[in-house]
C-alpha cells in the first residue's frame, strides 16, 4: 500500500524478491501538474508495469474495498506513504499483520511530513523505521531502524530519495524476518515522541525577521516542492537556493542589496542570505542576479510585502 514516488523503490524491491506481491493498493487518480490532468500515482504506474492487481479505494474502510482486499488473501500488508490511516478492519485482514516504513527514527517525528520537519529542525541525522501498524498514528512496535547523516545542503528532494532507497532495503529485511518467524518487536518510548504534521501553506512563506540560518533551512525543507516563497514587486517569488552569510550592516530585514560583490544579499533578523536561484511567479527558475538585473535599479528592492 503506497502512493508517491517515495514508495516506488519499496514496491520494486519487494516484487523482485522471493515473496509474492499479490496486490497493490494506492490512492485514486488525481488531477496533477499545471494542466491539472488526472494522473495515476507513481505506485499505480509501477504496479501496472509489474502486472500486479491494483485497488484504488476512495476510503480504506469501505465495504467493497475490504471484500476486494480479503479476496487477495495477503499474509502481510506493507505500507509506505499510502496517504490514508488504516482502520482496524484493514489491519485485521492479514494474519501476519501490517507493517509500515516511516521516514524518521521513531518515536521522533511521527506524522505526515517527517522529511521536511527533520530539515526544518536542523537535525543532524534521521532514518527509516519499520514498525507494526496499530490504531494509533506511527505508534506501533518497532522491528528495525537504520540511520543516515544529513548533508549540510540536504533538501527534501535529495533526502527523500535517499530514504526511499533505505526503506526498500529495510523492508526486504523486515519481510524476511517476519516470514521466518524471527521478528523481534520493541515498544516505542512514548515519552520521547514528537510529531511532524502536514506542511501548511503559511509555513512556506518566508519571514525575513527570522535568523538567516532558520530561513535557509526553510528553503531547503520545501525544495523542490512546494517551495519557500516571498513577495517582490507585487508578485510571488520562490527562493530556491540561498546561503547564510554574516550581516554586513544594520540593513532592515527583507531589504535587498544588489551591489554586494558576493551576490544578491537579503537582510534577515540576524545574519543575511545570499540568494542563488529564484523563481518568479508564472516563470522558470533563474539565477537571482539575472532576476534582479532584469528589473532595473528603480524597481522595488524590499522582499516580503504585498501579495498573500
Amino acid at each position: 500500500m503506497g502512493t508517491p514516488q517515495f514508495a516506488v523503490p519499496s514496491l520494486e524491491r519487494l516484487a523482485a524478491g522471493k515473496h509474492a506481491v499479490v496486490g497493490v493498493v494506492t490512492q485514486p487518480d488525481r488531477p496533477s501538474g499545471r494542466g491539472q490532468r488526472v494522473q495515476p500515482s507513481p505506485v499505480k504506474e509501477t504496479g501496472q508495469r509489474l502486472g500486479v492487481p491494483i485497488l484504488q479505494p476512495d476510503r480504506a474502510r469501505s465495504r467493497d474495498f475490504l471484500d476486494a482486499l480479503r479476496a487477495l488473501a495477503p499474509d502481510l500488508i506493507v505500507v509506505v506513504a499510502y496517504g490514508q490511516i488504516l482502520p482496524t478492519s484493514v489491519i485485521a485482514v492479514p494474519p501476519l499483520g501490517c507493517i509500515n516504513a516511516h521516514a524518521s527514527l521513531l518515536p521522533r517525528l511521527r506524522g505526515a511530513a517527517p522529511i521536511q520537519r527533520a530539515i526544518l529542525a536542523g537535525d543532524r541525522e534521521t532514518g527509516v523505521t519499520v514498525m507494526r501498524i496499530n490504531e494509533r498514528m506511527d505508534a506501533g512496535d518497532v522491528l528495525t531502524t537504520r540511520r543516515i547523516i544529513l548533508d549540510k545542503d540536504e533538501d527534501s528532494g535529495t533526502l527523500g530519495a535517499k530514504l526511499a532507497e533505505l526503506a526498500a532495503d529495510l523492508l526486504v529485511e523486515a519481510v524476511d524476518l517476519i516470514a521466518d518467524g524471527a521478528a523481534r518487536w520493541t515498544p516505542q518510548d512514548e515519552t520521547a515522541a514528537t510529531y511532524a504534521p502536514m506542511v501548511r501553506r503559511e509555513e512556506t512563506r518566508i519571514d525575513w525577521a527570522l535568523p538567516a540560518s532558520e530561513i535557509e533551512r526553510q528553503i531547503r525543507a520545501f525544495r523542490p516542492e512546494p517551495g519557500a516563497f516571498t513577495t517582490h514587486d507585487g508578485a510571488r517569488l520562490k527562493i530556491l537556493s540561498a546561503t547564510v552569510a554574516p550581516a554586513v550592516s544594520d540593513r532592515p530585514a527583507g531589504s535587498v542589496d544588489v551591489e554586494d560583490p558576493t551576490g544578491i544579499r537579503v537582510g534577515c533578523g540576524s545574519g543575511s542570505l545570499i540568494l542563488s536561484v529564484v523563481q518568479p511567479e508564472g516563470g522558470r527558475a533563474m539565477a537571482a542576479r539575472d532576476y534582479f538585473r532584469g528589473r532595473g535599479a528603480s524597481r522595488a528592492r524590499a522582499l516580503g510585502a504585498g501579495v498573500e
